[in-house]
């Protein structure tokens, strides 16, 4: 079953059960209309993926664990889409991200 990540254009919508929003982008891609960032909602079964964690202890080195708000993740529009997309592509992503090895393309970075 494919999850759908989707992006939330109302900042103050509610987020279903087992579902969290994020906030994804960089200052130097300030496109106007987002300030450079742009909020996604994302199924819970991402926190687990090990391409998602690595993202998420950059957010650690980045953030640190308090937040007000979305959980922010240092990357680009793009990376983030193309993360997403690699772990959609996986049969049963959130079933069997345990067994296998995942590698980050050297053209996905994370950012400081």
């Amino acid at each position: 079953m494919k999850t759908m990540v989707q992006e939330d254009h109302n900042k103050k919508m509610k987020v279903k059960k087992g579902w969290l929003a994020v906030e994804v982008g960089l200052a130097e891609e300030d496109d106007g209309d987002h300030g450079g960032t742009r909020r996604f909602v994302i199924p819970i079964s991402y926190l687990y993926h090990p391409l998602f964690r690595r993202l998420l202890d950059k957010a650690y080195e980045v953030y640190g664990y308090h937040s007000d708000g979305p959980l922010k993740l240092p990357c680009s529009v793009d990376d983030f889409l193309h993360l997403r997309w690699r772990i959609e592509k996986e049969p049963n992503h959130h079933h069997n991200h345990h067994h296998s090895q995942h590698h980050l393309p050297h053209a996905l970075f994370f950012h400081c």
